[in-house]
């Protein structure tokens, strides 16, 4: 047990929350209370740029503390790759959620409203009027890859000088396919913290936004397993490079 590999994974999904889900109210709410119109690719493109360049920041600055999960469902393929111990697995996820929460309030102080907050949603709370199912489908085809391209990136010592980009430059792109249906979860967390303030249907809808995740991890590191290692774990480390 590292207590900076917990401190890192909470402020590093604290940064991903205010920073991503800021420049979500910011792109869409704010604008438009202003009486400016704001086109869906316009706000979409900031928005992944946002979230995907949150993910580069942090993996330069505390990637080599905790690895940067900052992503429950990253912890999570990276349990089932054999990347991490089942302690060190409970302590991210308890500090990524607290991260999420806590960034969720400091955006809630900044913008002074919890109308909207940079929730994900399906339905009604969603740009294309995605259903659940189209949702679940999503979200989990989008951390597949999110998890399946972290877990390939990081596997070999040589590409630690660059894994901080291609993994945030991946997360921009999914962000640009997914905002659209789902708002991009891809993240547990990310999900959690707007939507406990927000409450209301964000609330309802979080467990599609926890779940499909999860799952989406899970099968990208038995992607990974079947791919790369034959069939084979890795041997458990919690300070894996991202």
């Amino acid at each position: 047990m590292n207590i900076k590999n917990y401190i890192a994974e909470f402020i590093g999904t604290f940064v991903l929350v205010l920073f991503g889900c800021g420049t979500a109210v910011a792109a869409n709410t704010l604008l438009a209370n202003n009486g400016m119109t704001v086109p869906l690719g316009f706000s979409t493109l900031l928005i992944a740029l946002a979230f995907g360049l949150s993910i580069v920041a942090m993996a330069y600055s505390i990637g080599n503390i905790s690895g940067c999960h900052i992503n429950p469902a990253v912890s999570t393929g990276m349990l089932v790759a054999g990347r991490m111990t089942v302690t060190d697995f409970i302590g991210y996820i308890i500090s990524q959620f607290l991260g999420a929460l806590i960034g969720a309030v400091v955006l809630y102080a900044i913008v002074g409203s919890k109308t909207t907050l940079g929730e994900n949603g399906y339905g009604d709370s969603s740009a294309m009027g995605s259903t659940m199912m189209q949702a679940i489908f999503v979200e989990i085809i989008l951390t597949f890859v999110f998890v399946l391209v972290i877990l390939a990136v990081t596997s070999k010592p040589e590409h630690g000088t660059i894994a901080g980009i291609v993994i945030g430059l991946t997360l921009a792109l999914i962000h640009m396919l997914g905002i659209p249906f789902t708002g991009t979860s891809v993240n547990p967390a990310r999900s959690f913290g707007p939507a406990v303030l927000v409450g209301g249907n964000a609330l309802k809808q979080l467990p599609v936004f926890i779940i499909a995740p999860l799952i989406g991890g899970i099968l990208a590191a038995v992607v990974y397993i079947f791919l790369f290692n034959d069939g084979k774990t890795d041997a458990p480390a919690a300070e894996e490079a991202a």
